[in-house]
């Protein structure tokens, strides 16, 4: 394993499309956010693996989908590299045209996190637990608000589960991403909503929001007095994921030498450090796992969304 590390190692930055220019690390997300958080973590130790700069690049808009788009079309060189949010499993089936097929168009990289999602709420919302939540919605239908990065995000698929489970009907109210969604749920403009861990903590500690419950099975240890969604509704899990992609026909060797960066990235200590603080699973993945988990993603998700007829114009 060690010999096929050190090959792996040896391929040539040259390979890296033009030799000396910087690798585009497309975030297809607003800074600030679940996704940019992570690439902005790994990029400087993708840049010292790769000896050259990589430089991440915020291309926001339709769920992911802009900046995924950007990126189907950019050469396989190994000159850009795209970090994608859950979304990138389900977008194909909420949109017409995304102009780039999810799992044809690029080659899967690795998993890199998972994140328990947290039920959140503005402090000036009354309920403080699910149940609470649940009685509040039920007694005037509509009213309760939660904010979403977008129709079919794993934030408004698990607030409809949620929904569904507990036959509340509440108010979608969708942003471009998860740094805008939070500011206005801070300021009191929607009531809640279901959010990555490592967005929901320092919020949550700074008192600027409160967590109702964790999607997660057991409590968090960042989080320990607040109590998981399962144990009211069981059987409830909520997580988001990021993973990376390169475009479709990058030469495997070169796939296979960022997959060991970012192997080695997420071995680093300080690096697991600031990822497990902020409440993110470190995974790693080999490229035919990511892929196959991607694609029982979108399984997983489909009827969902066929059930609830969510589609996006």
């Amino acid at each position: 394993m060690k010999r096929i590390l050190a090959a792996l190692l040896l391929v040539s930055s040259s390979a890296f499309g033009q030799a000396g220019k910087p690798v585009r690390a497309i975030v297809p997300w607003p800074a600030g956010g679940t996704v940019d958080g992570v690439a902005r973590v790994l990029a400087p130790k993708f840049s010292e693996g790769l000896g050259r700069p990589v430089v991440v690049e915020n291309r926001a808009g339709a769920g992911g989908s802009i900046g995924e788009a950007e990126a189907a079309k950019a050469a396989g060189d190994g000159s850009t590299m795209l970090f994608v949010f859950d979304t990138h499993a389900v977008n194909h089936l909420l949109y017409k045209d995304l102009g780039y097929d999810p799992f044809k168009s690029f080659e899967h990289v690795s998993l890199l996190v998972t994140s328990p999602q947290v039920l959140v709420g503005a402090t000036n919302f009354a309920p403080t637990t699910v149940r609470e939540l649940v009685t509040f919605a039920k007694a005037d239908p509509g009213k309760v608000t939660y904010a979403t990065v977008g129709a079919g995000s794993s934030n408004h698929l698990n607030a409809l589960l949620l929904s569904n489970r507990t036959g509340i009907e509440m108010t979608h109210v969708p942003y471009k991403g998860g740094a805008p969604m939070m500011i206005d749920l801070v300021g009191g403009q929607v009531n809640v909503m279901f959010v990555s861990a490592p967005q929901a903590i320092p919020q949550v500690k700074a008192g600027r929001i409160k967590a109702l419950a964790i999607g997660s099975a057991r409590r968090m240890p960042q989080l320990p007095d607040t109590p998981t969604v399962a144990e009211t509704l069981p059987g409830f899990a909520a997580q988001s994921w990021v993973g990376m992609l390169v475009p479709a026909g990058t030469p495997k060797e070169i796939v296979a030498r960022l997959n060991a960066e970012a192997t080695k990235a997420l071995a680093d200590p300080e690096v697991r450090g600031k990822l497990g603080a902020q409440g993110f699973d470190v995974v790693g993945s080999a490229p035919e796992a990511f892929l196959a988990f991607a694609r029982a993603e979108s399984e997983k998700w489909a009827k969902v969304i066929r059930d609830y007829n969510i589609r996006v114009e």
